[in-house]
C-alpha cells in the first residue's frame, strides 16, 4: 500500500506533458509511441480488449516502458480481477443456494 501511495504522489506531481520515464520515444523505423494521456484515456478499453490489434499493441508497448502508467494499469487490472472473482464467488453461492433449496423441497420441506 505504501508503494501505491508513493507512486500516486509521484504521478500527481509529475508535469502532465512529461512522463516520469519517456515512453513516447520511438525506435528507428517505428511510429512514435502513444503518450501517457492517450494511454490513460483508453486504459479501460485496453483492459476489456475492445481496441484494434494495432491499438492494443501500441498501448502494450507504452505500458511496458512507462514507469508512470504501468502501476495504474496494474492497479486497474487487479481491480477488474477482484471484481471478476467476486462475481464468480457470488455465482457459486447462488448455485449452492438453489441446490440446497431443491434438496429441501425434495425432502418435503415447504417455504423454501
Amino acid at each position: 500500500m505504501r508503494f501505491l501511495a508513493r507512486w500516486l504522489a509521484r504521478w500527481r506531481n509529475a508535469p502532465a506533458d512529461q512522463p516520469i520515464h519517456d515512453a513516447t520515444i520511438a525506435t528507428p523505423g517505428m511510429a512514435p509511441m502513444l503518450d501517457c494521456e492517450q494511454v490513460m484515456r483508453q486504459l479501460w478499453d485496453y483492459l476489456d480488449e475492445e481496441l484494434t490489434d494495432d491499438r492494443m499493441a501500441a498501448i502494450r508497448a507504452h505500458l511496458e516502458l512507462c514507469e508512470r502508467c504501468y502501476p495504474q494499469y496494474e492497479f486497474e487490472r487487479s481491480f477488474l480481477d477482484a471484481v471478476a472473482g467476486s462475481v464468480r464467488e457470488h455465482s457459486k453461492i447462488e448455485r449452492l443456494r438453489a441446490r440446497l433449496a431443491e434438496s429441501l423441497r425434495e425432502r418435503g420441506m415447504t417455504g423454501v
